[in-house]
């Protein structure tokens, strides 16, 4: 049951994430999942020491959707970086 949530949240993070990047017209919504998903990762384990949140896979709370949607921007903002050479 965990595993469905974390999808369903991770796509929706990954969705918003892709929206704020302006990158939601060049990728899907398995590519949004993944990017969500991989995203409240990277926040969990880099920016929840820094910001006192915690992973996603703790649990859901505001500070971990933050975390999260926080990592998953970062993410969308390497990819852009090494297919484009510039982040937009």
């Amino acid at each position: 049951m965990s595993l469905i949530i974390l999808l369903i949240v991770g796509g929706i993070l990954g969705w918003l994430a892709s929206i704020v990047m302006r990158t939601d017209g060049q990728q899907g919504i398995f590519l949004n999942i993944v990017v969500g998903i991989v995203g409240a990762l990277l926040g969990g384990f880099l920016l929840a020491p820094l910001v006192g949140g915690g992973s996603i896979t703790n649990g859901i709370t505001a500070g971990t959707l933050i975390v999260s949607f926080l990592g998953a921007l970062i993410l969308l903002a390497i990819v852009n970086l090494v297919r484009r050479g510039s982040v937009r």
